[in-house]
């Protein structure tokens, strides 16, 4: 091969390689894009707490999602759905998708959703029945489970 040949072959492998990396940072910007942001869905400053029911326990992925039932102060039951840490993290602490169940009595506190709907993010919840607790400490999560 030439010495022009290989200055040619260079130059098509360095371009090769920055195409790469361009691609790699874009799909890592969509990714990082992709993933919502906490604070721009719930508002920190705003905490509900509600005493209820579970009804149901949706150990998925991303972000796991618990909906419970409230009496409200009209006597009516309304349901809210809580959203919770990533369940990779939930997994690691001890959780499973059989830790919540439908008919459980709980109690949870988290922030608001903005759009103001029956949504929130779970910053605690606590089972009081066998001193199950579930608390978002900064960005992980920590449990605290049942008394054998």
């Amino acid at each position: 091969m030439t010495p022009a040949a290989r200055g040619g072959h260079r130059i098509t492998i360095m371009r090769a390689r920055l195409a790469t990396a361009v691609i790699a940072l874009c799909l890592a910007i969509t990714a990082v894009r992709a993933h919502h942001s906490i604070t721009g869905i719930y508002d920190a400053s705003r905490q509900l707490r509600f005493e209820g029911v579970v009804a149901a326990f949706q150990f998925v992925n991303p972000h796991p999602f618990v909906e419970f039932e409230v009496v409200g102060t009209d006597g009516r039951t309304v349901r809210w759905r809580g959203e919770m840490d990533n369940r990779f993290e939930l997994v690691g602490v001890g959780m499973t998708a059989e830790t919540l169940r439908p008919g459980d009595r709980v109690v949870v506190t988290g922030s608001a959703a903005r759009d103001g709907s029956r949504g929130l993010y779970v910053r605690s919840l606590e089972r009081p029945a066998d001193a199950f607790l579930y608390e978002q400490i900064g960005s992980s999560p920590r449990v605290r489970l049942p008394r054998r």
